[in-house]
């Protein structure tokens, strides 16, 4: 990376001859070999096979030999500090900006100046450059907020220069001006060349340039697409400036001019570094934080908390993604974390006795970790299948608060609970499955095959999860039942299965107008159609004031409450309620619960605009996310369809000269199980076996409450955070053993000796398990693991180690004993 002493250091995995080594006691830990000096601070570093290419603060390009490191050339680039450099593909161009505002096209071969590019505006600092071969186009981003550009194939169609309007040679309307008594201070007499040594001058077109690409500098830009295999239109242009925006343009095949394609906002604070690994972005910002942007979705899939100031470099190499700071710290970020667990997790598999493979999915997504385990006795008939589904990868673990009590990524235990990002979600109920058929296997007694498929894409919306399985299907085989464990109890104290998931689309609206940003004051009017007016009317006819959903025919498929199922969430509220009084009313409970799990819902999740933030800036685009729960029998595409016709149907009726873009994000199908089968019969008696009959009092991690005479009436809906009651992540955690005998058939009263675990629904949604169950034509079941205080995708997650051990049980039964059913 560049470096302001003027230093720029050679690592590698090997020593060369004359190289002193320091000895290192990580032994992947690389090497520096070699170290090159000079006087001026290094702002710039590009590599090619061969040479070592150096901007420096002085104007300098220094070149140095990658086999003996002697420096071969100091040419004398630029007038003002290099600022970046860039190699073209074939490494036989090199570019480089600067602060005197000009571009040089060098040839990497000889290192003489092809061309010098400038533009008859102000542009200020050149930050950063960029170059297609495809289309021989040359970008660039200024200080003045433009990008502008130079195709070369029209060099010599251009009319003659008039060199009086170069940079360094024309009048600065700030520098030059008149000063007190009403004359310029004096400058030095132009040269009759601008820049020393060769080269054409080239001046850009006023029809090559966008003023206000960003509302703020643009700090840098880079090319995506374009590569051997990829077809022209795949080329891209995306770029970063101090408006916190990453914008994305298209290229024309025949001029190479940009056109806006979408508008990724992160914030206010300005993106200084931008580097693209396959369909995944990272951008560096002012305060520190990298984005993570998924290219396929335009998706904010992770925001990393790098460094304490500004991100000024990015770079990814060898799976990891390397940041470098205002501070001089240099990181490795999480870049190769999920695939080191991919790789530990088939290890710990194989170590047990299993097939392992890693299935490599679309993309540069993190692959899905294979194993099967056979059954043990091989006189028996053939072998049934059980495929256990689960995911390692993890939200991220953002900490700007302080909030968590210990680093999220150490686990550490405390009162019997085991707190870290993903030890509840998912990686604590994984090793349970994973420990429980490890014992079956050194006991002898698995009596069917055992499929684990562990996914590394489950909190980004299972991307590339479904082609992957379908493409390794029949390395996967047949399979008779499915069983995950992705989700938690109602409480912190009754045993839950669950039977019924709700499904979702997840869509962005943007509403764009022509113009650019505009100030309201100065051009605020009724006649300008404003997008962010128009995205408020249009959202607002998918709801009426009492919050039904007025998407075409969008109730039609939901099924009608049946007597038995009314009854079963009478039973559960009653369950709650009579361990815990403050709960409040159970009829009132039992109808919340029925609105979270069966019902479906629309939520609006946020509203951004282009332009500052707390600013009179009547926005140049507006857009909104939201997502729409389906529940059982409503499918992802009726709904899909349902939605964009209200909206492009609202939007239709509107007097405006904007335009509407509707994308589905992501999508996943509702799921709903059978509580009779199988599998649930298998699942309900491990659980009353292992955890033992469920008595009236309170035996969670919160204190058990006084009854009251009446329950307490609430008013507003509840939460599943009000079912925790405050639990409290400090208090001992307990686990009574079985004081009575079970009775696994029905719900009871608090006076009766026991109870089975609850049937639930949930309002969430797990893509796979649909799909899991069409792909295989086999049922499926969910068994949840934690408590409802576990604070998954929260600070201080946790599992109570009571909770993982039973976890371990349960499924070591239900894998012994349900194929035997």
């Amino acid at each position: 990376m560049a470096s302001s002493k003027g230093i720029a250091d050679g690592h590698g995995g090997r020593i060369v001859p004359g190289a002193t080594a320091t000895q290192h006691t990580d032994s992947n830990a690389p090497v520096l070999y070699h170290k090159v000096k000079n006087a001026e601070a290094i702002l710039a570093l590009v590599v090619s096979e061969a040479r070592l290419f150096a901007g420096t603060q002085s104007g300098d390009i220094l070149v140095w030999s990658l086999e003996t490191y002697e420096r071969l050339r100091a040419i004398k680039a630029h007038h003002r500090s290099v600022l970046s450099l860039y190699l073209s593909k074939a490494h036989r161009l090199l570019l480089s900006s600067a602060g005197d505002a000009i571009v040089n096209v060098w040839c990497t071969d000889g290192l003489n100046r092809l061309y010098s590019i400038y533009s008859t505006y102000d542009v200020g600092d050149v930050f950063c450059v960029a170059y297609s071969a495809p289309l021989m186009t040359v970008y660039l981003g200024a200080q003045n907020t433009s990008i502008q550009w130079y195709n070369l194939h029209d060099k010599e169609s251009r009319p003659s220069l008039d060199l009086t309007r170069h940079p360094i040679i024309r009048n600065h309307r700030f520098f030059d001006s008149k000063g007190p008594g009403g004359t310029p201070t004096p400058r030095l007499a132009p040269t009759s060349k601008p820049c020393s040594g060769d080269g054409q001058y080239l001046e850009i077109d006023k029809e090559d340039i966008v003023q206000y690409a960003h509302n703020g500098y643009t700090y840098c830009m880079l090319l995506a697409g374009g590569c051997e295999g990829d077809t022209l239109e795949d080329e891209t242009l995306i770029s970063g400036g101090g408006d916190g925006t990453v914008k994305i343009w298209s290229l024309e095949e025949t001029t190479g001019a940009i056109n806006e394609l979408k508008t990724l906002e992160s914030g206010d604070d300005s993106i200084l570094a931008l580097v693209l690994d396959d369909t995944l972005l990272y951008s560096g910002s002012l305060n520190g934080d990298i984005n993570v942007w998924d290219l396929e979705t335009y998706q904010l899939v992770r925001r990393i908390q790098a460094h304490p100031d500004d991100v000024l470099t990015l770079c990814v190499g060898d799976g990891s993604l390397f940041s470098g700071s205002a501070s001089g710290v240099v990181k490795s970020e999480y870049a190769q974390d999920c695939r080191r667990g991919a790789s530990w997790l088939k290890g710990l598999l194989k170590d047990f006795g299993a097939d392992t493979d890693m299935f490599s999915t679309a993309g540069n997504s993190n692959p899905v970790v294979f194993a099967r385990f056979k059954v043990s006795s091989s006189g028996s008939k053939q072998a049934k299948t059980i495929l256990f589904y689960g995911h390692y990868d993890v939200v991220p673990a953002e900490d700007k608060q302080q909030l968590w009590e210990s680093d999220p990524f150490l686990m550490h235990g405390t009162n019997g609970y085991l707190y870290g990002r993903g030890i509840s979600d998912n990686k604590g109920p994984v090793l349970a499955a994973i420990y429980a058929v490890a014992e079956l296997v050194a006991e002898k007694s698995l009596t069917s095959d055992v499929v684990f498929l562990i996914e590394g894409e489950e909190e980004c919306g299972s991307r590339g999860f479904e082609e992957t399985v379908r493409r390794n299907k029949d390395k996967i085989g047949v399979i008779d039942w499915i069983l995950l464990a992705n989700s938690y109890w109602l409480d912190d104290d009754i045993p839950c299965l669950t039977y019924g998931l709700r499904g979702v689309v997840h869509a962005t609206v943007e509403v764009a107008s022509h113009r650019a940003n505009l100030h309201s004051g100065v051009d605020g009017s009724q006649r300008i159609s404003e997008a962010m007016k128009d995205l408020i009317s249009i959202l607002a006819v998918l709801s009426d004031s009492k919050g039904l959903i007025k998407i075409p025919r969008f109730y039609d498929a939901v099924l009608p409450l049946t007597r038995d199922e009314d009854r079963s969430y009478t039973a559960i509220s009653k369950a709650l309620v009579s361990r815990d009084p403050n709960r409040g009313d159970a009829r009132q409970l039992a109808e919340q619960l029925k609105g979270r799990w069966r019902e479906p819902s629309l939520t609006i999740h946020r509203i951004t605009s282009s332009g500052p933030t707390g600013s009179s800036v009547i926005p140049h685009t507006a857009t909104a996310t939201l997502s729409v729960r389906l529940v059982p029998r409503q499918t992802t595409s009726t709904i899909r369809e349902a939605l964009e016709e209200i909206l492009r149907a609202a939007f239709a009726k509107l007097c405006t000269t904007n335009k509407l873009t509707i994308s589905i994000d992501h999508t996943a199908e509702p799921w709903l199980g059978v509580k009779t089968n199988k599998i649930f019969q298998a699942l309900e008696e491990a659980v009353v076996d292992v955890w033992g009959p469920v008595g009236h009092q309170r035996r969670g991690s919160v204190p058990a409450a006084k009854p009251r005479l009446k329950p307490i009436a609430k008013t507003t809906p509840g939460t599943s955070a009000s079912l925790t009651n405050g639990s409290d992540h400090h208090s001992q955690a307990t686990a009574d053993s079985p004081t009575s005998p079970t009775s696994p058939h029905d719900y009871r009263s608090p006076t009766e000796q026991a109870w089975k675990p609850l049937f639930i629904r949930e309002g969430g949604s797990i893509p796979a398990i649909r799909f899991l169950e069409q792909e295989f034509e086999a049922p499926a079941a969910h068994l949840p693991c934690g408590q409802a205080s576990d604070k998954a995708h929260l600070d201080n997650e946790r599992l109570r180690l009571s909770n993982l051990y039973k976890s371990k049980e349960i499924f070591k039964r239900v894998f012994r004993d349900l194929p035997l059913r």
